[in-house]
């Protein structure tokens, strides 16, 4: 007999998945730039489509590399939803006078070992800091969280918008959001459970990539942060 008393809890499932990537960026940072993806590689598409839950609710950020990443995994085989909601607070971070620049060159002039472009509370010129982008990750998460409890929810972002939800997931601590890798096309499970005692976040998955064992789709690894100095 089950015991009543106990309190419910509620579990709702994000499953991240980062846009497919960026081939038209020239080496330079593009952030808020609304550039198109590649999504030639269907495998890649195929294995992320057998991973994910049917019957879930589906967004994405504004940009159209999250709209073309969404209709190749719906083309590789996932039922296409009656509906995707584009969310503009899960954009990229706006680099402002950043986008454009040469990406290797920009971050070998940030001091060393910096996990972004960026301190967390330092906006790029006429556009934002990683802290007004966790902000807005925030409290749009929050909002679908609550919309949409006890289902799974598919998210389609970007690399910084996943390392925000990753600070929250991890205790509400931004930068630890930003010591992940989030490589092209992966998928990040969040699980958010809820009940009248206690609110908590649990990570199943990190950067997923069901593809990875197959070297010839090694392309979905496109280095966009700090690495590329490394590279350079």
């Amino acid at each position: 007999m089950s015991d009543t008393s106990k309190p419910r809890a509620v579990t709702t499932r994000w499953w991240w998945v980062r846009h497919a990537p960026v081939r038209s960026d020239g080496g330079n940072i593009y952030g808020q730039k609304d550039m198109p993806c590649d999504t030639s590689d269907r495998y890649v598409f195929e294995a992320v489509a057998k991973v994910l839950p049917r019957n879930a609710v589906w967004v994405s950020s504004n940009l159209m590399r999250t709209h073309q990443t969404a209709e190749a995994i719906w083309a590789a085989g996932f039922p296409r939803p009656a509906a995707m909601v584009q969310e503009v607070d899960f954009a990229e971070q706006n680099l402002g006078q950043w986008q454009g620049m040469n990406r290797a060159a920009f971050l070998a002039s940030r001091p060393p070992g910096a996990s972004w472009f960026a301190d967390i509370r330092e906006p790029a010129p006429g556009g934002e800091s990683f802290m007004d982008l966790y902000d807005r990750v925030c409290r749009t998460i929050a909002r679908i969280t609550i919309e949409a409890a006890g289902r799974d929810v598919i998210a389609v972002g970007h690399g910084g918008t996943i390392k925000a939800a990753l600070g929250l997931a991890l205790g509400g601590v931004p930068e630890k959001g930003l010591s992940f890798d989030i490589d092209n096309c992966s998928i990040t499970r969040l699980d958010h459970f809820a009940s009248d005692e206690r609110v908590v976040w649990r990570l199943p998955m990190v950067n997923q990539q069901p593809w990875i064992a197959d070297p010839a789709h090694a392309a979905m690894h496109q280095p966009a942060g700090p690495e590329v100095a490394k590279l350079a």
